[in-house]
């Protein structure tokens, strides 16, 4: 039999929640994508998605204030978590935005995988590693993408590439390290087969795989 079609292939927007108590029900598997503001989160959704603004592409840091999901042809939902580090904007907004992204990944029972997106060439912020430590305990399904490697030489992407994974394992994050670029394809069409296998993973009960070295 064929393979299916990527439940990307057909997506639409279904809601934005500015608040925990305005999220859809849980019935699909859910795939989060944080990153910092300006990382390349939205221009990555794009071309998973093969769409040209289904995320709007902002140069204004912060500029995303709600959670927002899409429907994956029924399969499953993305979600496109607001930017974090971003420092124009009031402390009462990032407070507000703060505790509406903690609520969803802490308390969401539909969570299938988080994916967190790096610029390659300053991967491992503060703010990163901030996200990081606190995604340890909320889910074993991680998928870091190093975004914008096209800016980077062979060699330097191979160099950080490398990096990631030994920071990440000795962290002990259970987690999956591609390098991305919206613009070349770099990693695209193998992230969202990944993405793909976690949403089937998900929808037939195995919520999480096992721990890395179990």
């Amino acid at each position: 039999m064929p393979e299916p079609a990527s439940a990307f292939s057909k997506v639409e927007f279904l809601v934005s929640a500015g608040v925990t108590g305005g999220l859809p029900p849980e019935d699909l598997p859910e795939l989060a994508f944080a990153g910092r503001s300006n990382v390349g989160k939205s221009s990555a959704i794009n071309a998973l998605t093969r769409r040209k603004r289904l995320a709007f592409v902002s140069k204004t840091p912060g500029r995303t204030q709600t959670i927002n999901f899409f429907d994956l042809g029924g399969r499953g939902r993305l979600v496109d978590l607001p930017g974090y580090g971003y420092a124009r904007v009031p402390q009462a907004v990032r407070a507000q935005w703060d505790q509406l992204v903690g609520g969803y990944l802490g308390a969401r029972r539909a969570l299938a995988g988080v994916v967190v997106l790096m610029d390659a060439r300053h991967p491992f912020t503060a703010h990163d590693e901030y996200l990081l430590e606190w995604l340890r305990p909320v889910t074993q399904r991680l998928l870091v993408l190093l975004s914008k490697s096209d800016k980077l030489s062979r060699q330097e992407r191979t160099k950080v590439l490398s990096t990631a994974r030994a920071r990440l394992a000795g962290g002990a994050h259970n987690a999956e390290v591609r390098l991305f670029s919206s613009l070349s394809g770099e990693g695209v069409e193998e992230t969202r087969e990944l993405l793909d296998d976690w949403l089937r993973a998900a929808g037939t009960g195995d919520k999480k795989p096992p721990v890395k070295g179990n």
